[in-house]
């Protein structure tokens, strides 16, 4: 995705000097646009904000075999990720949540709804990154201003890879591992509980997800049975460095 971010920033400096627009934030970073000027509000979402449909995955279920098994893909996406985006809509429909919002924008005042809509909210957003960010035969690391950041923020990039995996290896029962951008333009490495995500009021771990590692045992049970750091040490092999670089340059 290429953007113009001079003009993009022009554009909701002057609009909001102007009284037109609002903007909603997550963790400091915009993720919505509001007009104010009428009573029919209209509303633009910025990259990489989440909707509540779940979207199709970018590749087939057998395309990232060896490290994640056929199997595994389809019963993942077609009934655990499903579940979260049904559950997700009905949660807002009960809730009176507008379901065209970003989503990012409901996570960041999630205190404010039932543990069905957390749950769901979270699952459904922590799979969408989670799809987007393998590959086939994925990049073997980080390039560009993404490495860079990792170079200073953690040593080196095999030392990042160590304590993101540590992270993912050491968190108790279910969960997730991450690599935020925190409010201050930091990266950050730890794990949240459950489907719970950097981006909800509740986390102790707040900012913008860079990449996210669903370590649920049905992500990895039937190929590696309780072995959670085998299949930590084989997914790096299907990272889609390429589409987190992007994503990380939309939000520095």
């Amino acid at each position: 995705m290429s953007t113009n971010k001079s003009s993009r920033r022009q554009f909701i400096g002057d609009a909001t000097k102007a009284g037109i627009i609002t903007a909603v934030t997550v963790s400091g970073t915009n993720v919505l646009l509001s007009s104010c000027s009428s009573s029919k509000k209209t509303q633009v979402a910025l990259p990489y904000s989440t909707g509540f449909e779940q979207t199709p995955l970018p590749y087939a279920y057998k395309d990232l075999e060896p490290v994640i098994d056929a199997m595994t893909m389809e019963i993942h996406y077609t009934k655990h990720a499903s579940a979260y985006s049904k559950n997700l809509k009905e949660a807002a429909q009960a809730e009176g949540v507008d379901i065209k919002i970003p989503l990012e924008d409901l996570l960041s005042r999630i205190s404010k709804y039932s543990t069905k809509m957390r749950n769901n909210g979270g699952g459904h957003y922590n799979h969408e990154l989670f799809w987007k960010s393998m590959k086939a035969n994925g990049e073997s690391k980080a390039s560009g201003k993404l490495l860079t950041a990792i170079e200073e923020n953690f040593n080196s990039f095999d030392s990042f890879k160590n304590q993101f995996s540590d992270a993912a290896k050491s968190r108790f029962g279910s969960g997730w591992a991450w690599l935020i951008l925190t409010p201050d333009k930091k990266l950050k490495i730890g794990s949240t509980p459950n489907q719970d995500n950097p981006l909800m009021d509740i986390s102790d771990l707040k900012g913008i997800p860079v990449i996210g590692l669903d370590v649920w045992e049905h992500a990895y049970y039937l190929k590696y049975q309780n072995k959670r750091a085998d299949y930590i040490e084989q997914w790096w092999k299907i990272v889609n460095w390429d589409f987190i670089q992007k994503r990380f340059e939309q939000y520095i």
